[in-house]
């Protein structure tokens, strides 16, 4: 089953997650602002407008301009969250993110809304699985895709005290919370989510529960699976990866973007200059077809019946 387009019992929008820890920020930090395209609604902030009208800036349909802002709000002090729909965000403005806030390493919060293909039958236009590779290359963002509500209201945290660029991608698609004890969000590290010896399963952002219950499928099979929850990927764990190649000797990575670039184009690129082994990638190969979201996931196999079918590719590729 794939991840699910409308919210069931024990699932959360991570978006809720995201706006409730900026008001509560903000309430404390009169720097805070935020800056948006006309998303004021889809980026859930109608009670930081209500509770700091001031403190919210609407450029309307102007990505490039939202991004330009933002950038002098940072210049002059301020800390600002510049929130809209992921694929406008970084396609539309990719040039103001490179240039404005990249090269200038100014500090300023991107927030990516509604990524991957959370907006499902709207197609490849608002689709947004191409973000990773564009962003990857500038090293000054710090680029994290969090797991679950957990995840994602630390990294709101972590980005409101952090001095430097950040690229926060949040999906509208509900998803669980990770069953792991004694949590500690730490950007930059991978969170291990379940150990196991005969295969590693990297996943990031939506994917990450299904990976768990790929590895617990598995199980059943006899197959120790370890699954790492890759929320940075930029800059990645090579510890975690060094250590997930040399113990399991084979990896399969799980992302809701192109495998081109992404986490999967990340994992192989260090593993083929550092550790060569078996790599399987399992999400999109390029621009996808239009369907739902949970329709999309299964086509291309971003399912726990997937994920565990790349695991046994993966494995019978290793070296005897």
């Amino acid at each position: 089953m794939a991840a699910p387009a409308a919210k069931q019992d024990g699932f959360h929008d991570c978006r809720d997650a995201w706006a409730r820890t900026l008001e509560e920020l903000a309430a404390d930090n009169p720097d805070i602002v935020a800056v948006v395209n006309d998303s004021v609604g889809s980026s859930k902030l109608g009670g930081f407008q209500k509770k700091f009208p001031d403190r919210l800036v609407n450029v309307g349909i102007a990505e490039q301009t939202m991004v330009g802002v933002g950038a002098g709000l940072a210049n002059g002090g301020k800390i600002p969250f510049v929130s809209a729909a992921s694929c406008f965000l970084t396609g539309r403005a990719l040039e103001q993110v490179k240039a404005d806030i990249a090269y200038a390493r100014f500090n300023v919060k991107l927030v990516g809304q509604s990524s991957g293909v959370a907006y499902g039958e709207l197609g490849p236009t608002h689709h947004s699985i191409e973000d990773f590779a564009w962003l990857r290359p500038l090293d000054a963002i710090t680029v994290i895709a969090p797991a679950d509500a957990w995840e994602t209201a630390e990294a709101v945290k972590w980005a409101a005290a952090h001095d430097g660029p950040v690229y926060l991608r949040l999906s509208r698609m509900p998803v669980p919370d990770l069953d792991i004890a004694n949590r500690v969000f730490r950007p930059g590290k991978a969170e291990v989510v379940r150990e196991g010896q005969d295969v590693t399963l990297i996943a990031s952002g939506t994917t990450v529960h299904l990976a768990a219950r790929a590895a617990n499928a598995l199980q059943a099979e006899g197959v120790s699976a370890r699954v790492l929850n890759m929320a940075t990927l930029n800059p990645l764990d090579e510890a975690a990866l060094s250590a997930a190649a040399s113990e399991t000797g084979a990896i399969v990575t799980v992302e809701e973007a192109n495998i081109r670039g992404g986490l999967g184009g990340a994992v192989a690129e260090f593993t083929a200059g550092h550790l060569p082994v078996p790599v399987e990638r399992v999400g999109f190969p390029g621009f996808v077809v239009t369907g739902s979201v949970d329709w999309l996931f299964e086509h291309y196999g971003i399912s726990e019946t997937g994920i565990a079918s790349a695991a046994r590719r993966a494995i019978a590729r290793k070296r005897p």
